[in-house]
């Protein structure tokens, strides 16, 4: 080797010496969203928030979070494409997929196929998790960090028990479900759980997501009088939500309505949805935990609205990944796997831990009040304010002239 003048060498050994090592390579989240939807939109914009603060904080063993964004345009062929070009091309470490049940249940092989660990935020079938029992060994890699559809249903029968029952003396109902993958249990357990609380089911409604002139649906109930509308609606949330205000449809409507989570529905419904209860996990006007109503400003100075229910779920994912790569020291889809089935992680909407394999939801959230509960909100004077359950609500409910609730 040519022996360098002494000048040169140590200009060379300074600069080596000056020069910082490369970082670390980021730990990589992809987001399969349904970017134009209200519910869909909260996912990445949740997900970036949580990413910026574990960054401000030093990232992962100083290794970044980077969200890498998919828009699934709310088809479940797009997210599988998605889905493989982010672990072919992209090779990111995990997922974060989707509220929507048929989406989720398409890209659950592709996570075992390509050993690609998945959480949704949103999608609520049970299927999700059933799937995950039946075959752990290959999909053991999906993650239900949402409530399946039938503690969702549970948890609005535990509302209606209170304010429906024990409050407005409420006796009827019809069911209103749009016909997709998560309403199938969703309403299977309506079925189960109304009559147990004191609720006779006048009919059972399930209609087409495709559905714009709801007036036949409403004439319908109307001519049964029930005394409340239990819903079961997510993709077509404003247009029945504006018809039934339009049309001064005397019933009550209370249960999941997903699109009402976000504070945005307010003004797409132009103030229909007022009075409207829906169930969710977390509220902005709830400290469910301590980092609830900080993460709700930090969404509402950011983007302007407040987050869908997604978005708080979406929040935590980002959060307890993380975790669960510190823990198992490593990205190695196996190790985050056992990690993430250890996870006991304080977010916004609760204590979330998963079901093992012995239980029929592996990998899905366990539910009761000492990890993650249900609330029912409703809309008053164009804000949601939390009704159900006691020991945070803060305001009583109340419904416009035209609804009429049973006599005491």
């Amino acid at each position: 080797m040519t022996r360098l003048p002494g000048k040169w060498a140590a200009a060379l050994a300074f600069a080596v010496a000056a020069t910082p090592c490369l970082a670390a390579d980021p730990i990589k989240i992809a987001v399969i969203a349904e970017a134009s939807s209200i519910s869909g939109a909260a996912i990445p914009n949740a997900a970036k928030i949580a990413a910026d603060e574990i960054n401000a904080a030093g990232g992962v063993g100083g290794r970044m979070i980077e969200i890498v964004e998919y828009d699934d345009h709310s088809s479940a062929a797009d997210a599988v494409r998605a889905f493989q070009r982010a672990a072919n091309q992209d090779h990111v470490h995990a997922v974060i997929a989707s509220y929507v049940s048929e989406v989720v249940l398409a890209l659950e092989p592709w996570s075992g196929r390509l050993k690609l660990p998945m959480i949704t935020p949103g999608a609520a079938s049970d299927d999700i998790s059933h799937r995950v029992h039946n075959d752990y060994a290959n999909l053991k890699y999906t993650f239900h960090g949402y409530l399946a559809s039938t503690f969702l249903a549970d948890s609005v029968c535990d509302g209606l028990k209170v304010v429906g029952v024990d409050q407005l003396h409420m006796k009827s109902a019809v069911i209103m479900s749009e016909d997709a993958a998560w309403t199938l249990p969703l309403d299977a357990e309506y079925l189960k759980c109304l009559p147990k609380i004191g609720i006779k089911i006048l009919d059972h409604i399930r209609l087409s997501p495709d559905t714009t002139d709801f007036t036949p649906i409403f004439n319908k109930i109307e001519g049964l009088k029930p005394d409340v509308i239990v819903t079961g609606i997510s993709h077509v949330g404003v247009q029945p939500t504006v018809q039934w205000h339009d049309q001064q449809v005397p019933i009550p409507m209370i249960g999941i309505s997903s699109q009402a989570t976000s504070s945005t529905f307010y003004k797409d419904t132009n103030g229909a949805t007022e009075s409207v209860i829906y169930q969710t996990i977390s509220a902005p006007d709830v400290a469910v935990t301590p980092k609830t109503i900080p993460f709700t400003n930090a969404y509402v100075k950011r983007f302007g609205i407040t987050p869908a229910y997604c978005g708080y779920t979406a929040y935590d994912e980002v959060y307890y990944i993380a975790d669960a790569i510190k823990r198992a020291g490593s990205t190695d889809p196996d190790k985050m796997v056992d990690a993430l089935e250890k996870t006991s992680w304080e977010g916004t909407i609760g204590k979330v831990e998963f079901y093992g394999k012995e239980n029929e939801f592996t990998h899905a959230m366990k539910v009761s009040p000492e990890y993650v509960a249900g609330l029912l909100v409703q809309w008053q004077g164009g804000k949601q304010v939390t009704v159900w359950p006691a020991n945070v609500a803060n305001a009583k409910i109340k419904f416009p002239d035209f609804v009429k609730l049973p006599a005491n």
